[in-house]
């Protein structure tokens, strides 16, 4: 692969990830343990790969890389990890007209002509986000031939400011919420996402592709979406940054839904700033989402925002859901010392009781707005797509068991199937409970009862080992509480904490509704003073299931 001269300047911390990328792997580059050691020579690889969002996107409108060449470093990476090697299996389909774009906007760029802040820049969208020019599948095969021919509005918005949409990324199947047995981050059309860090540990999911792909270099900037941890998680245990937005900050018109109370589309990056940057570039009202009727008022420039450090700012430190990992709690210490040397001053919180109905009636909930939205969503979707509604996927699954019910079940669908509609008194009363427990006794009181402006923890535990029998679900005290700014609809941000032997770990900021801006302002602000951005190793060699490997890798469409 060509090494390209670069006569722009990057900053320290892109530096040495091309650094390590370009050389043979040497004792300097290795995760911190040989338990997780690289068994794969790294190649030479073109620089453009290890830039930022926001690198590249100056670097195009400068001159000093064209649209074509960053095009052509990310698709020669996945040819080279994702389509062969470890077989990451980030990436369901690729846009077959990304090449063609970008000479189009090359060629606008000699003429000093550029459509926004992203001209040229490539962006990987989960395959549960509707693009004009690829099906939306939500990773089932029962949605193949869900070719829509359109944007959705956050799409839209990344291609006026000039992004290329470089392809679509895997994910857990329908969101993860098919079944309580789910492997996270297989679908049926995809097969299995594998961790770049470590290829035996789970990606997390549900937007485990958009996740893996950013981590190994594949696009600068991806999308994902979540209702409970399906940025948050991915993007900890690969080593990212993942933002989670208010709900109702970004449009979810034409995305496969889940539940319109609490699902929301987010960037997913290896830096806050460019989270900032997508964010800028996509918030604001749509019509056809009411949830969005007030993000107009909140429309702002996040990157303008990022600057000003914390110095003074009260800040949560959320010890209740610390966990007892070790490993974790060492390094979640260290990013309190980042904080504490930037002026911040830190609240201990220890005590906390949430609710119960959060967790008794939660599923209740979730399946009453699943029936209702997918069933809304299954009806509307091109002709030739036979599954048009619950019912009809539930006998799809089971036509297709082979496939479609290999690994586990889909106990969480036929249970939607049976759930209450939302006009509901029973429906109702709970979403009631649900929003006072997470909102007024949960976020919010946290905040206020301890004075502070945000709250600060660990993200997730590192990544457990690929289980697809079920054998084991390690237990213990809470770590992270990613579930409690989901269900309030609140903004969530994970930002690189370091490793524990390889596994990434990942520091969660969360604030309240519309804090957006602040909740990036900490992250962006302990971010490049941490400076733990990861290299995945590609761990372990190549990699195969224990049983079922044919189910594990990716349908190939006749």
């Amino acid at each position: 692969m060509k090494v390209v001269s670069m006569k722009f300047a990057l900053s320290p911390k892109t530096i040495k990830v091309a650094l390590c990328l370009s050389l043979m792997l040497t004792a300097a580059c290795q995760a911190s343990s040989d338990t997780h050691s690289s068994d794969i020579p790294a190649t030479i690889v073109d620089p453009v790969a290890a830039m930022s969002g926001s690198e590249l996107a100056h670097a195009i409108r400068v001159g000093d890389v064209s649209a074509e060449q960053a095009v052509g470093a990310y698709l020669s990476r996945i040819n080279a990890y994702d389509d062969k090697g470890p077989m990451l299996q980030s990436i369901i389909a690729l846009n077959p007209n990304a090449l063609a774009e970008a000479r189009a906007l090359d060629a606008e760029a000699t003429e000093g002509q550029f459509r926004g802040v992203l001209h040229g820049v490539p962006v990987l969208i989960k395959e549960n986000i509707e693009t004009r020019e690829l099906p939306t599948t939500a990773g089932s095969l029962a949605l193949i031939n869900n070719d829509t021919g359109r944007d959705s509005p956050i799409i839209a918005r990344l291609r006026q400011e000039g992004a290329i949409i470089l392809g679509k990324t895997n994910l857990s199947e329908w969101a993860n919420y098919r079944s309580n047995r789910s492997v996270s981050g297989w679908s049926g059309i995809g097969g299995l996402t594998r961790n770049p860090h470590a290829l035996d540990r789970s990606a997390c999911g549900s937007s485990a592709g958009s996740g893996a792909a950013v981590a190994a270099f594949f696009a600068p900037l991806a999308l994902g979406t979540e209702t409970n941890g399906s940025i948050t998680c991915p993007a900890a245990m690969n080593g990212i940054v993942g933002f989670k937005p208010t709900v109702g900050l970004m449009s979810r018109t034409h995305i496969v839904p889940l539940s319109p109370r609490q699902d929301s589309a987010g960037p997913m990056t290896r830096t806050v700033r460019d989270a900032a940057l997508m964010l800028t570039v996509m918030a604001g009202a749509d019509p056809e989402d009411p949830a969005t009727i007030n993000a107009d008022n909140h429309k702002r420039n996040y990157v303008a925002q990022l600057d000003g450090g914390i110095n003074g700012m009260r800040i949560g430190v959320f010890k209740w859901a610390e966990g007892n990992n070790p490993a974790v709690s060492s390094a979640f210490a260290e990013a309190l010392d980042v904080l504490v040397d930037q002026g911040a001053i830190l609240v201990e919180i220890t005590d906390f009781q949430p609710d119960p109905v959060m967790f008794r009636s939660g599923d209740s909930v979730l399946q009453a707005e699943y029936k209702q939205a997918l069933n809304a969503y299954l009806a509307n979707t091109p002709p030739n797509v036979a599954v048009r509604s619950l019912p009809e996927l539930i006998a799809f699954n089971e036509a297709h068991a082979d496939r479609e019910l290999a690994l586990f079940d889909q106990s969480i669908l036929i249970k939607t199937e049976q759930a209450s509609g939302l006009d509901d008194p029973e429906y109702k009363a709970n979403v009631s409970a649900i929003t006072i427990a997470a909102r007024a006794k949960g976020v919010d009181k946290l905040l206020q009862d301890h004075n502070v402006q945000v709250l600060v923890m660990p993200s997730a535990k590192p990544a457990s080992p690929i289980d697809i029998a079920f054998t084991s679900r390690p237990a213990g005290r809470p770590l992270g509480a990613g579930w409690l700014a989901a269900m309030a609809g609140y903004p969530t941000l994970t930002v690189p904490m370091g490793d524990h032997l390889g596994l990434p770990l990942g520091l969660m900021i969360m604030g309240t509704a519309w804090d957006d801006a602040l909740v990036l302002k900490v992250g962006h602000t302990y971010e490049i003073h941490a400076d733990k951005m990861l290299r995945p190793t590609y761990a372990n060699g190549p990699f195969e299931m224990p049983t079922k490997a044919d189910v594990m890798r990716p349908y190939k469409n006749p």
